[in-house]
């Protein structure tokens, strides 16, 4: 069946997950390859653009190429920790200002001091619930930037 046709045919109701009012840029950057490969499908299907990273470093490199619109970042990574990611991402985004959600099985009072600090927008324990996720980024699509 034509896609176009397809997609003329479903109804509001259909899908449970409602694509973001335009395509928006997410990096998932975790060194469980296994869950930030999972989590990028999901955001995928729910039509956000999506490119991950695995290490500290690598999370660095990636959002300076790609320019996200959000940045889920793993605190306890190799090669720079999550903490040092958000502040090199925070320094090389220039005008563009990604918002940085640290997603992270560390969840103390200390650990998300330290990731506000650090200059995370936002902080999430895992395991997070996709459906909050999504609906937490559909409400930042009209943030200012």
């Amino acid at each position: 069946m034509d896609p176009e046709v397809q997609d003329k045919n479903l109804s509001p109701g259909d899908n449970q997950l409602s694509p973001s009012p335009a395509l928006k840029r997410i990096l998932v950057a975790d060194d469980n390859t296994d869950a930030a490969s999972s989590l990028a499908t999901f955001l995928t299907l729910i039509a956000y653009e999506v490119r991950t990273a695995n290490d500290g470093l690598q999370a660095v490199e990636v959002a300076t190429q790609f320019q996200p619109d959000f940045v889920l970042l793993d605190i306890g990574m190799p090669k720079l920790n999550g903490y040092d990611a958000c502040r090199r991402i925070r320094e090389q985004s220039g005008k563009a200002k990604p918002f940085l959600i640290a997603l992270t099985g560390w969840g103390q009072n200390e650990d998300r001091r330290r990731s506000l600090e650090s200059g995370f927008d936002h902080h999430l324990v895992k395991p997070m619930d996709p459906v909050a996720l999504e609906q937490m980024l559909a409400g930042l699509q009209n943030r200012p930037d």
